[in-house]
């Protein structure tokens, strides 16, 4: 994999897969190994409020994850990263590491900037059953949407890349019962 010096790597897990909103070079399949995609962080901006919050992704300890990393070319970097500071933390509630990824079809690793749950942060929701993840999901609602929406589309997208998350699939259906959807 031919990359130009001081490119970098963005992983995304959830709505960075579908939606990643920078400019990039390309976009890869990558497994990211020693965290997996959680509902495991309370939202209270994007897809829920203080009153009534909902759930987002994030990366707790343990599994793998499969998801996709855009590499970002060196002269757009500082905007790209400025960007995904201001969508990603709104709350602080992940912390940025660079981390290894396995790129699909490629011998090696690659670092890419990563983030974290902050399992410390206040919004730590940390490992809920899929009965109290559906109800925390069902109705929530916040600045870019409904949570269900949110869940919805990284079911689809997941699919479309080839992967199947049973847990995820089962919690949409739960949570597709609660709204009467």
């Amino acid at each position: 994999m031919s990359v130009e010096s001081g490119d970098r790597w963005v992983f995304g897990y959830g709505s960075l897969m579908w939606r990643p909103g920078f400019p990039f070079v390309e976009r890869r399949r990558a497994v990211l190994h020693g965290r997996r995609r959680a509902f495991c962080i309370y939202s209270v901006h994007h897809r829920g409020t203080y009153e009534r919050p909902g759930l987002v992704l994030g990366l707790a300890p343990g599994g793998s994850v499969r998801g996709a990393a855009y590499r970002v070319a060196a002269a757009r970097w500082e905007e790209v990263y400025a960007y995904l500071r201001e969508r990603e933390q709104p709350t602080e509630t992940y912390f940025e590491a660079w981390s290894d990824l396995k790129i699909d079809g490629e011998a090696g690793k690659v670092s890419s900037l990563v983030f974290l749950s902050d399992m410390k942060h206040s919004q730590w929701a940390g490992a809920l059953s899929l009965e109290q993840q559906a109800d925390l999901i069902a109705g929530a609602k916040g600045l870019s949407g409904r949570n269900i929406d949110y869940l919805s589309d990284l079911v689809g997208h997941l699919r479309e890349d080839g992967v199947r998350d049973h847990a995820m699939e089962a919690l949409l259906k739960l949570v597709a019962a609660r709204e009467g959807a």
